[in-house]
């Protein structure tokens, strides 16, 4: 999950000190980038995908970074579908990036 071509972190996410999931992420020049993230199943009630991304959005600004990159997201995807939450969202489309509303995309 690590990459050679830039620093790759492991943010452990706990409760009571016991871990319960990580968020891969890249720290790139201008950006952070969510590669992924992975938790305990029993406690999938709790949106730990969702807390991930939170923090990923705090680190950002912590950092003074410009952007923070989801990966990719599928139409469709029940596992991917909590990215559409965010706002406000570019998508790169016909060679460029633009704003797009994926909550009305499926």
């Amino acid at each position: 999950l690590a990459s050679d071509w830039c620093e790759t972190q492991f943010i452990e996410l706990r409760l009571d000190r016991k871990p319960i999931a990580v968020a891969v992420t890249d720290r790139l020049h201008n950006a952070l980038s969510a590669v992924y993230t992975f938790f305990d199943p029993d406690l999938r009630r709790r949106s730990l995908g969702t807390y991930a991304i939170l923090r990923q959005i705090e680190m950002t600004r912590e950092l003074s970074r410009d952007w923070l990159y989801l990966g990719y997201w599928i139409q469709g995807s029940q596992k991917m579908h909590y990215k559409s939450r965010f706002r406000p969202m570019q998508a790169y489309r016909d060679g460029h990036w633009q704003f797009t509303d994926l909550s009305t995309m499926g």
